[in-house]
């Protein structure tokens, strides 16, 4: 897909503050109703075919603070499928520089907690799993279309 311009509003202050507070109230809800609320992404693509969340807690690579962010997520088999997309952003966001330095995390999906083991995906890996990212939310083609970085998939699997 060609490049395309990165909207604007994207790197302002005011869309990255609307960003962390509403990540922040979205786990806060999912955690404290165990998924009932906040367990499926309506914006973009995802408002005619609702996408499921989890949330993602990784060890801040500075801070050495549990980190957790709410993600859109594909299943596949035991293994739990992330985007570090960032809405097509220029860079990566902080949760995977975390999961870099620690690949240890936790996901909860739903009500189920489960420690895992995070890696980039292979670029065979991606090929394979793109399209089913794809399938579930369109917009991250859209996302891969504004940025010049390779956007990186991540794969939990269970300890």
């Amino acid at each position: 897909m060609p490049q395309q311009q990165t909207p604007k509003a994207l790197n302002s202050k005011a869309y990255s503050t609307f960003i962390k507070l509403g990540s922040r109230l979205n786990a806060r809800v999912y955690k404290m109703s165990g998924g009932r609320f906040g367990s499926k992404w309506r914006l973009g693509a995802g408002f005619k075919k609702p996408v499921p969340v989890i949330l993602l807690t990784t060890i801040g690579r500075k801070s050495g603070k549990a980190r957790t962010v709410p993600l859109l997520y594909l299943r596949d088999g035991a293994d739990v499928v992330v985007v570090a997309s960032q809405s097509g952003l220029a860079s990566n966001p902080a949760w995977y520089l975390n999961l870099t330095a620690n690949p240890d995390v936790t996901i909860q999906e739903g009500s189920t907690t489960t420690v895992m083991r995070a890696h980039e995906a292979t670029d065979t890996e991606r090929e394979r799993l793109w399209p089913q990212l794809v399938e579930i939310y369109a917009d991250f083609d859209t996302y891969q279309s504004w940025t010049d970085r390779k956007i990186p998939v991540i794969i939990c699997q269970p300890k």
